[in-house]
């Protein structure tokens, strides 16, 4: 990644923040995006004193026109873009009776939409460059998980928006990664949206039994290098569930349900 160009949006926190870290340990320029314009400020004080290139926006991927801003920015900074990290992301936990339609539509425009819009207006500059557009998505894209409507159905989405943007893009040297890191330690879930839009605040999941950010985050910029297609992380819970969708996928409902239901506060029951 020396001398490569990143855009890497939701790099505040979680797989975006170890993302960046990781890149710029690789020799990779940043072009970070986030909400959060102060946590993305700490970040470039932080890289900048270790002599990493570094540009923040202050950016909300749902907004198309700040999507755009984005790109302008890293353009007018690197002159160009070599990879598209569409790391933005939120998550959801409730049944899909009991959750408000605005939820559904707030996940879908950040986790769909800002994928769409930021890899529409850096296309024509990765395309240039034969870089890399990458989506991190999650089991949740493969499998429809119980309590997570929203969330999956935005995974879903990404996942068909990209496989597009691979095919049309078999002659000019693009590469499309879709990274599924599966369940990872990270603010995800402390963030993520009850049925009626409010943050959950605390993490359903034991945190410290995940797969680090960091370790995330590792395996992705190496899937970037080999212009991998597709990198699903953890065995059981990942790899072996994606395949055991395609040969038995009643299973794979049950076990998800079975699994989901176990939560602290789940929103349903082994017995519902």
């Amino acid at each position: 990644m020396q001398g490569k160009v990143v855009i890497i949006t939701g790099a505040s926190s979680g797989i975006g923040l170890a993302c960046a870290k990781e890149f710029a340990a690789r020799g990779a320029y940043l072009s970070l995006a986030a909400r959060s314009i102060d946590q993305l400020n700490i970040l470039k004080e932080e890289l900048k004193s270790k002599d990493h290139r570094v540009l923040v926006t202050q950016t909300d991927v749902g907004i198309e026109q700040e999507c755009k801003n984005l790109v302008d920015q890293t353009i007018n900074n690197f002159g160009k873009i070599d990879i598209l990290v569409n790391n933005a992301g939120i998550s959801m936990r409730a049944l899909f009776k009991d959750t408000e339609l605005s939820v559904l539509k707030k996940l879908m425009d950040v986790n769909f939409w800002g994928t769409v819009y930021c890899t529409k207006y850096a296309l024509p500059y990765l395309v240039a460059q034969k870089g890399s557009v990458v989506g991190v998505s999650s089991i949740a894209g493969f499998i429809g998980l119980p309590g997570r409507s929203g969330y999956s159905a935005s995974k879903f989405a990404m996942h068909g928006f990209l496989e597009t943007i691979r095919t049309e893009n078999l002659k000019t040297g693009l590469h499309v990664l879709i990274a599924a890191p599966g369940f990872t330690a990270s603010n995800v879930r402390k963030s993520a949206l009850t049925g009626s839009g409010t943050q959950q605040g605390e993490t359903p999941r034991a945190e410290e039994k995940m797969m680090s950010a960091e370790e995330v985050a590792r395996h992705i910029g190496n899937a970037i290098e080999k212009r991998k297609r597709t990198l699903v992380l953890t065995f059981l819970e990942g790899k072996f569930s994606v395949f055991l969708r395609k040969i038995w996928p009643s299973l794979v409902d049950k076990l998800a349900y079975s699994h989901l239901a176990k939560e602290p506060d789940s929103p349903f029951t082994l017995n519902n």
